[in-house]
């Protein structure tokens, strides 16, 4: 289960502590752990970033991360997945990837764990969306049900073959059968 500590730290002295492993947010002025990964997530999370990655990085349209942690609006959360617009991402004079981004990200994946509390990581979706977020999943794998939230729209719940809805900044054609299907390896 995620744990919570009451924290009298403020947002700033959050990030000078050294990361902990699985990750920690700082959400209303608490620090809560997140569960650790286990395979089901993981493979998710991986299948995803790469989805996204192979139709958009090399055409610089967007980047996918997983586990990144984003600090903006009062909080310090680490989405399972983050997409950034090319245009969005804060690289570095060099044009490298910086370490940190203070910004929200223009798509938002979170991963039920068996352990986890929905409420919680909606919570952290509705927060991105509050801050201009264009889309947020909530994929959980044990009903096998993904929820969509997008700006000004009540969530949407999706179940077998319907067709995900998907930034309009990028072009990519999923099902929620087909997500689910990454959890088989091929033979």
């Amino acid at each position: 289960m995620t744990t919570a500590r009451t924290s009298s730290l403020t947002l700033e002295e959050f990030l000078l502590l050294p990361e902990t492993k699985p990750a920690s947010e700082f959400i209303d002025s608490r620090i809560y752990q997140k569960p650790m990964p286990q395979g089901k997530h993981s493979r998710l999370q991986l299948k995803f970033c790469n989805a996204v990655n192979q139709v958009a990085e090399t055409p610089q349209i967007a980047l996918a991360f997983p586990e990144l942690r984003c600090t903006f609006g009062g909080r310090s959360i680490v989405p399972d997945a983050s997409v950034f617009v090319w245009e969005r991402i804060p690289f570095e004079a060099d044009g490298e990837v910086p370490n940190v981004f203070e910004i929200y990200p223009d798509w938002t994946v979170e991963i039920l764990s068996p352990d986890q509390r929905a409420t919680k990581v909606i919570s952290n979706i509705l927060h991105c969306i509050r801050h201009g977020t264009q889309l947020g999943w909530l994929i959980d794998p044990l009903e096998r049900l993904i929820l969509a939230f997008i700006a000004g729209q009540e969530p949407i719940e999706l179940t077998g073959g319907d067709s995900l809805p998907i930034p309009k900044f990028l072009t990519l054609d999923l099902t929620v059968e087909q997500v689910f299907g990454w959890l088989k390896v091929a033979d």
